[in-house]
């Protein structure tokens, strides 16, 4: 699926600006309606490192009202979290109704990085696509607005972001030993990704793959698949933040 993807598409910086400022606009009219219908919605991100997901991130939230959601950034597990199913530490932060949850990485880190450095026996990632699948049956089933991206970058553009924050002081914090190894097994993080596509994009929760190497075209498509997705969720009558609520 990866390879079918054309990293070459890109937007001009005037229809960029313009699209950002009316997305935002609709998704801002959006979080209102999934208060008033008491909605939870989750936005998860997988892919590459420095393919993107903190910017996408950003305009997502840039302009919605803080208190109605929250941003995970997902590590390690810690000691507390090992003690139970890896999904418990997912379950302890979905969203309310009426309130958004972001995952910057997310469960899918037992098919990816559990995976590839052994943290996880062949068993338990292989157990692991069943058990996600129904996790996000559940949710979708109880009404959860869920979207998943995966944000896709070449190699090449990869490397160049790499060095570009390693020479950047504001940027440096971005960048760390494990990104640089992490590039070293990128064959096998294809792999694993490709079975996580074919394994876990189902009718009820399937994957977004979102051409990157065009940061602002990422963001575009993200934004636009998650009002589309709240969208059909609770209509698009009246997504702009004036409109009177039905």
């Amino acid at each position: 699926m990866l390879e079918k993807l054309d990293l070459s598409v890109s937007i001009k910086p005037k229809e960029y600006d313009n699209q950002l400022s009316d997305l935002q606009l609709k998704l801002l009219g959006l979080q209102r309606r999934i208060v008033e219908r008491k909605i939870p919605v989750v936005v998860m991100f997988e892919g590459w490192d420095a393919s993107g997901k903190g910017g996408a991130i950003k305009r997502l939230t840039e302009f919605i009202d803080p208190r109605g959601y929250r941003v995970w950034s997902i590590s390690a597990p810690t000691p507390d979290e090992l003690a139970h199913h890896y999904l418990w530490r997912f379950w302890t932060k979905l969203p309310g109704r009426g309130e958004i949850a972001i995952f910057d990485r997310s469960w899918y880190g037992r098919v990816l990085v559990e995976r590839i450095e052994k943290y996880a026996a062949e068993a338990e990632w292989q157990r692991a696509f069943g058990e996600i699948n129904c996790f996000e049956k559940l949710i979708v089933d109880d009404g959860t607005v869920l979207c998943k991206f995966w944000l896709e970058i070449s190699e090449m553009e990869q490397g160049r972001r790499f060095e570009e924050r390693s020479k950047d002081p504001y940027k440096r914090w971005k960048i760390t030993e494990d990104d640089w190894r992490n590039r070293e097994k990128r064959p096998q993080y294809v792999q694993a990704a490709e079975d996580m596509f074919t394994k876990t994009s189902t009718d009820w929760a399937p994957w977004t793959l979102v051409e990157a190497e065009d940061k602002k075209y990422a963001r575009i498509k993200v934004l636009r698949t998650v009002v589309e997705a709240i969208e059909a969720k609770v209509g698009a009558g009246a997504a702009h933040p004036n409109a009177t609520a039905e």
